[in-house]
């Protein structure tokens, strides 16, 4: 008894102090950075302006990234098609006109981003689908067999045009993209620019000797020759592109001049040589795209239901691009509104695409989304100034074939680094929620994964007609989800979004909706009247479900 008392602990006082909060490390080791809902340390921003020789210069830029797209789809479906070199440079002209048109429309009245519309690979399957209907047929010539196909490609486009113009402008889209928040922009954004790594080192690796020359010049001397002089730091940052592809470009016309190609494999000369697109002498001097070139189109339901597919597809990953565009153009987010009305009016662009004898639809291009970050300039008015370079250069011929018949590993090297420039401005979405939430990490990861691994299972199991791994008895339920399933933007919005809008958050702010709820309303934030209304005041006579 005397043992236990002598032991006996008397309790704490009842004020005693709470033990202090461990030392915040993070503050001892270095800065912290708070949230930026736009870049502070682009040199013009979308609504700002270079210089008119500056602008121009950028522009033509613009214009020389879109083109290596444009080139590489046309060389690609065209010859399996039927079709010989003078129809491929008509393909191209199509194509540029097509593209500078809808690029203007939608920087002026759609969604006032910055951005290019360019060629979109969503329609490839649907165009193989066309061409393995046509090859057993019987034609008088393989060029009347590239008409058809043609004449079909414009029919199928024609109807399913109506897909985009009903969602957009219904706001049904708009409605859809409520659904999102940043921790499903992070990867939709990441995978628009990762999902085509196919374009990247694999397209270069075709002709390494020309590929990586560019690819480590453009680095060295965007990033590093610049910090020589002042002035050179403001020539290389913005024009160190342009100078690049010269001097590789000239470097290749000398390997093919030499002989350095002459005992070389048929691929290998198609890939270096800069005599190999027969684009010079197969283009006209001046064609001036017009309405039905191909003839009357021909209207078949299994093709357009496959088009309707790669229509959706093309809405989903221009809705990833717009976000980087915004990102790296110094704007906020863009509103549930001028997403539905950009889609919108890409369903009028596809409209006429199909009017017109468009070989495929447009898209958002991720290409020049990623210029925006590698020059600094998210300026609209440079972009706009590209389109008068896409329709000069469509319409007079010669002159675009010169600037078409650069070799496709240059262009290669450069979507190493642009499309990583955009994948990059995806990751800075997640700075808007709470990046420590293991709720998050699993949809972040799991909407990762699968926006890569299930499209490579399609492409690995597609084969070269087009036949992907859904093989139902009806072509066109094939071509639809094939379509689908082949994009990786499109699966990860799939994905990001049931699990974002199914699991439960232990914290709303988890998920950064109250950063992202001001900027899915037009009047939720005020900056953006600023960067999203129409010009010279239209907003006064628009209809409401237009603005």
């Amino acid at each position: 008894m005397g043992e236990t008392e002598n032991h006996h602990h008397p309790p704490p006082p009842q004020g005693a102090a709470p033990p202090p909060p461990p030392p915040n490390l993070a503050l001892s080791r270095g800065p912290t950075w708070t949230p930026a809902e736009q870049l502070h340390q682009l040199q013009y921003c979308i609504h700002s302006n270079p210089s008119w020789p500056q602008a121009l210069l950028l522009a033509f830029q613009h214009y020389i990234v879109n083109l290596g797209t444009t080139v590489l789809i046309a060389s690609t479906i065209v010859p399996r098609m039927g079709g010989d070199h003078g129809d491929k440079a008509r393909v191209i002209q199509v194509l540029l006109f097509m593209s500078g048109i809808n690029t203007l429309l939608q920087t002026l009245i759609g969604s006032r981003l910055p951005v290019v519309m360019g060629v979109s690979f969503a329609y490839t399957l649907p165009l193989l689908s066309i061409i393995n209907d046509y090859t057993d047929e019987a034609f008088a010539s393989e060029h009347d067999r590239f008409v058809r196909g043609m004449r079909t490609i414009q029919g199928s486009l024609i109807v399913s045009s109506f897909l985009n113009i009903i969602l957009g402008y219904s706001r049904v889209w708009g409605e859809l993209t409520r659904l999102f928040s940043p921790i499903v922009v992070v990867p939709v954004v990441c995978l628009v620019g990762l999902g085509l790594f196919a374009r990247g080192f694999p397209l270069l690796g075709n002709c390494v000797e020309i590929g990586l020359p560019m690819l480590i010049l453009l680095v060295i001397s965007q990033q590093y020759l610049k910090r020589i002089h002042s002035r050179a730091n403001l020539i290389l940052e913005r024009f160190a592109l342009l100078f690049c592809i010269g001097i590789v470009w000239a470097f290749a016309a000398i390997l093919t001049v030499s002989g350095a190609y002459n005992n070389v494999k048929t691929a290998t000369k198609l890939s270096c040589r800069t005599d190999r697109s027969y684009l010079m002498s197969s283009a006209p001097w001046i064609k001036i795209p017009y309405p039905f070139q191909w003839g009357t189109p021909i209207f078949r339901a299994s093709h357009v239901f496959g088009m309707i597919g790669a229509a959706l597809v093309s809405s989903a990953e221009t809705t990833g691009t717009c976000f980087a565009a915004a990102r790296l153009s110094g704007a906020t987010a863009p509103p549930a509104h001028v997403l539905s009305r950009s889609i919108g009016l890409q369903g009028v662009g596809m409209l006429l695409e199909g009017l017109f004898g468009s070989l495929v639809g447009t898209t958002a291009s991720v290409e020049n989304v990623g210029l925006l970050g590698l020059t600094h300039i998210g300026s609209r008015r440079v972009v706009q100034i590209s389109t008068g370079f896409m329709i000069f250069f469509s319409i007079f011929g010669k002159f675009g074939a010169f600037f078409a018949s650069i070799p496709l590993p240059i262009f290669a090297a450069i979507y190493c680094i642009l499309l990583g420039i955009v994948a990059a401005s995806g990751i800075t979405f997640i700075q808007f929620a709470n990046n420590n939430s293991m709720r998050n990490i699993y949809v972040l990861g799991v909407s990762l994964f699968l926006g890569l691994s299930i499209p490579q299972y399609f492409a690995m199991n597609t084969t070269y007609d087009g036949h992907g791994p859904v093989r139902t008895n009806g072509g066109w339920f094939n071509d639809i989800l094939n379509t689908i399933f082949s994009s990786p933007a499109t699966v990860a919005i799939i994905v990001g979004t049931i699990l974002d809008n199914t699991l439960e958050a232990r914290h709303v702010d988890d998920r950064g909706v109250p950063w992202w709820k001001p900027f899915q309303h037009s009047k939720g934030d005020p900056r953006t009247e600023e960067f999203y209304s129409y010009p010279l005041r239209l907003n006064e006579y628009m209809p409401t479900r237009f603005l």
